[in-house]
């Protein structure tokens, strides 16, 4: 054989050996027992359902942990070269952010369009609660009458001036009320009920527990927060003298947002990634998630902790959660024209 043949067979072996290998890839990608997660929710994956996953899967979870701006900015960043498989977050406002800047993949699961009513879904099917938190109003149940509240807009009336507390403006929570509300009632009249809250000088908190126990410290009579913060404290102290009261119930119901889940666009295991939402979708695991968390189950099949069944039944919004997204430019410029801090 001369040289000349020689190399071209050479050649044409490592030529044919680079293609075998590019295509075992995938089918190694996809034999791989593992999804990585990238989670601002503040759990950082430390809730047993994981655990349990892996023992029924095989597939083992890793996390990377941060606020929601550090996840985001970091899948921006990633692109392509991510290891991320799924995002997890709290509040749709981030979900819709993620969504708008390129960052997830729609998802065909029949078994997640049946179990997740549709407002706590993207219509797009990018991404899908996992459970539901309620922002509503507590009340010193010593000082306060439930018969004096009505809904979102009550605060806003002169008989709560010194009495009420909010956390602040910048609370995504919050922005997320703000743009549910301009999305039902409009700017106008959004804007005339924050600044009746201004109006009754409230005192400001950087966090949902901080108000609770101002409330119950007299601090204040009336504020608004997500209902598991309640819970967990009740946990500890089982006779706080603080009730919800859940919001607009005569109207459009109580504004509800959602701890949300999600396929990353550049996912490498999406397939184990989509095994893990379903997973966490089941009535049992969903009743043992929230056990841990204080949400409500986004599956209804599955039961709240025992201390939030205490908080009784609701109306919710059934406005798709989505909208808050869309409205929260809005939000926060309203929320700066009436001087809300």
């Amino acid at each position: 054989m001369s040289d000349s043949t020689f190399s071209r067979t050479i050649r044409r072996g490592l030529g044919l050996a680079v293609l075998v290998l590019a295509a075992a890839v995938p089918a190694l990608q996809a034999q791989e027992k593992v999804v990585t997660v990238y989670s601002s929710r503040s759990h950082y994956g430390a809730e047993s359902v994981f655990t349990d996953f892996t023992k029924a899967t095989g597939i083992e979870v890793k996390f990377f942990n941060g606020n929601a701006n550090e996840v985001l900015e970091r899948l921006k960043a990633e692109g392509s070269r991510t290891n991320a498989d799924v995002f997890l977050t709290v509040d749709v406002g981030n979900l819709w952010y993620a969504s708008n800047q390129g960052l997830l993949q729609p998802v065909q699961s029949a078994t997640l369009e049946k179990v997740v009513p549709a407002y706590l879904r993207d219509p797009q099917k990018e991404w899908f609660g996992i459970a539901m938190r309620a922002r509503t109003i507590a009340y010193s149940k010593e000082r306060v009458k439930p018969s004096e509240l009505t809904g979102y807009a009550s605060l806003a009336e002169p008989k709560w001036k010194g009495r009420l507390c909010l956390r602040t403006s910048s609370s995504v929570y919050n922005q997320s009320l703000l743009a549910a509300l301009i999305a039902l009632h409009g700017e106008a009249e959004t804007e005339k009920m924050v600044r009746g809250w201004v109006a009754n000088q409230p005192k400001y908190f950087n966090n949902d527990t901080q108000l609770l126990e101002a409330i119950a410290a007299g601090q204040c009579d009336v504020g608004i927060v997500n209902h598991y913060y309640l819970g967990r404290l009740l946990q500890q102290k089982p006779n706080l003298p603080v009730g919800l009261f859940w919001a607009d119930q005569q109207g459009a119901g109580t504004h509800v947002n959602i701890s949300g889940i999600a396929v990353v666009k550049n996912a490498k295991h999406r397939d184990n990634a989509i095994k893990l939402i379903e997973y966490l979708l089941q009535p049992e695991v969903q009743s043992q998630l929230v056990a841990e968390s204080y949400e409500f189950p986004a599956n209804q099949a599955a039961k709240p902790n025992m201390i939030v069944g205490t908080f009784g039944t609701f109306k919710p919004q059934r406005l798709g959660v989505e909208i808050a997204g869309q409205y929260q430019a809005a939000a926060v410029k309203l929320a700066d024209r009436a001087g809300y801090r």
